[in-house]
């Protein structure tokens, strides 16, 4: 697999910001593919830091509805691989300089 294919995006919610303040933890949406390794080494040579650690976990997928003028609409959103990638102390990530 192809590094760029690797990481999909960052995840950009309070709880992971929380995360990269305290732990140095970056939370990240990968390719359901892709190993840890695999993703060690993406954030490694996109970022430019140096990886201590990779969690994985697949977020299940979930059943959502809305009611709309249209009547009653049902389905679901699709899972996806979640990473959680701690860096060494002194480093960070500026996931903001893009926006």
């Amino acid at each position: 697999m192809k590094l760029s294919e690797v990481l999909v995006k960052p995840i950009l919610t309070e709880k992971a910001n929380a995360q990269q303040e305290k732990l140095r933890r970056y939370a990240f949406k990968v390719n359901r593919k892709a190993n840890k390794l695999e993703i060690k080494k993406a954030v490694e040579e996109f970022y430019g830091v140096s990886v201590i650690d990779v969690n994985t976990a697949v977020v299940p997928s979930k059943a959502k509805s809305r009611f709309t003028k249209a009547g009653y609409i049902q389905g679901r959103k699709p899972a996806y691989k979640k990473a959680l990638i701690t860096i060494a102390e002194g480093e960070s990530i500026d996931l903001y300089g893009a926006i």
